[in-house]
């Protein structure tokens, strides 16, 4: 199967033979993605097939990240493992069955995801990757848990009873007491 070297994944076969499966491997870095720490590139395989009408692409993939402690804003390494499944729309009579026909991927996407019938492998998999990444992650595991990084005042402020800016204003109550 095709990919064209300009990051696009070539899909036009399984949209003008509907039934015709193909497969690629996929190895990306996402070098325009500012948002995203990638440790290692996202690898994997996309999977296309056309009923006709539908375009249904799928892919697994996997890449090891960096992200965020939720609670205490330490940098997080992440193996990370995400599959997508989506279906798009497609117009116009497929070439196998006239000699005249052409069908074409409909673009309905804010964001460009195809050009012609040519996958835009960079906007599909960071799109997916964004929907299926932890939203969010902590150091320990758990919200029962205090963070290891976390300073003790904050510890402290989490288990005392009541909202920490009311127990600020305690303080500075009993400060001006003494």
């Amino acid at each position: 199967m095709t990919m064209k070297s300009d990051g696009l994944v070539d899909f036009n076969e399984a949209v003008q033979n509907p039934g015709k499966k193909l497969n690629f491997p996929v190895h990306t870095e996402l070098e325009s993605e500012e948002d995203i720490d990638l440790l290692e590139p996202i690898s994997g395989e996309l999977n296309g097939v056309s009923t006709g009408n539908i375009l249904l692409i799928s892919g697994k993939f996997k890449t090891k990240l960096v992200t965020e402690c939720a609670r205490c804003g330490e940098p997080i390494e992440l193996e990370f493992e995400f599959s997508m499944s989506d279906e798009f729309d497609v117009e116009g009579v497929p070439s196998c069955y006239g000699s005249d026909g052409y069908a074409e991927v409909v673009q309905d996407e804010p964001q460009p995801i195809f050009k012609k019938n040519a996958l835009i492998l960079d906007s599909y998999v960071r799109q997916g990757l964004l929907i299926n990444m932890p939203t969010q992650l902590l150091c320990s595991g758990s919200w029962e848990i205090p963070c290891p990084n976390q300073s003790e005042s904050h510890t402290e402020a989490l288990n005392a009873k009541g909202h920490p800016a009311m127990m600020q204003l305690e303080k500075f109550r009993s400060q001006d007491k003494a």
